[in-house]
């Protein structure tokens, strides 16, 4: 009786064992989950409201898409932004985003993240060397083509203006130079002062007067950003002259002034929106998935 007790026993856990083994032969195992990934923000500068948006559009995609996003301010410093990208790499970082400094001095950064098989996206500028997998901003030769238009049409094709530039090096000063002198070539209209401001305020200010003491008759202002735009429209209060300013960026600031009638135009661009494109295209970078080499973002002219 021991002994057939035994054997059904031995039979039972056989058959159990060989009912697991073909359970588990058949069954899928569940997926792992996905260990949270981290991703880099390099802004040129947090000293500028267009930068301080662009990286809240980016914080807030990044907060929805549950993605960790690490900023760094390179405080207008190409130096420092090498230091940035340097950090982020051995912070294990899956896609880093870099807002340049210089379009020419950050391609020893993107280089950087190159070597250690980093993607990196640019945003609102690009780079002029090293490898990256999309760039994200608006069309700056037609913003600078709008602002130009907007002149023509106001001085009636004909005046005297000044034009403020931005950091040299920069593809957003370069391509904004670009659209508004390949607007204005065609009419009767002479830019009586081509001067940089790098695109700072306080630096739109000295610079437009010192252009005012040297220049008797001015009768339009196109800046490359909002900054110098309202620096330069701060100096020209100062000097009791009535002159037409048109900015670019359309900060919160610009705005209130185009309402006030004291700036006459800027052009929007939407960096919230370029900053969440940026955080939305590295996610699909991180997942593997085709995202496109250049994404525009759309401009419009703002007014009165």
């Amino acid at each position: 009786m021991k002994k057939v007790l035994v054997i059904t026993l031995v039979v039972i856990m056989m058959a159990a064992l060989f009912a697991g083994c073909a359970a588990s032969s058949t069954t899928q195992p569940e997926p792992q989950k996905e260990e949270a990934k981290k991703i880099g923000l390099v802004i040129s500068t947090l000293n500028n409201p267009f930068f301080v948006s662009l990286k809240d559009g980016a914080e807030a995609k990044a907060k929805e898409l549950g993605y960790e996003l690490v900023v760094l301010d390179s405080q207008n410093d190409p130096a420092k932004e090498m230091s940035n990208v340097e950090d982020l790499v051995t912070k294990n970082v899956a896609v880093i985003l870099i807002n340049p400094t210089d379009s020419d001095a950050v391609g020893n950064a993107v280089k950087a993240a190159n070597d250690k098989k980093i993607p990196v996206i640019t945003l609102d500028r690009g780079a002029n060397s090293g490898e990256v997998v999309a760039h994200i901003a608006s069309d700056n030769v037609a913003g600078g083509k709008m602002a130009g238009e907007y002149v023509i049409e106001q001085l009636g094709g004909k005046g005297k203006v000044v034009e403020l530039e931005g950091i040299a090096g920069t593809s957003a000063a370069r391509d904004r130079g670009q659209g508004f002198n390949d607007a204005i070539k065609a009419s009767s209209i002479e830019v009586v002062a081509k001067q940089t401001a790098d695109f700072d305020r306080t630096k739109g200010l000295s610079v437009m007067e010192n252009i005012l003491q040297a220049q008797p008759e001015i009768n339009a202002v196109f800046a490359h950003n909002d900054e110098m735009a309202l620096g330069a429209l701060q100096a020209i209060k100062a000097s009791g002259k009535t002159i037409m300013v048109v900015g670019f960026d359309a900060t919160d600031d610009a705005v209130k002034a185009v309402e006030a009638g004291e700036m006459a135009a800027t052009v929007a661009q939407q960096p919230a929106k370029i900053g969440s494109l940026g955080v939305e295209n590295a996610a699909k970078v991180i997942k593997g998935e085709a995202i496109e080499k250049s994404i525009p973002v759309d401009l419009q002219l703002v007014t009165k």
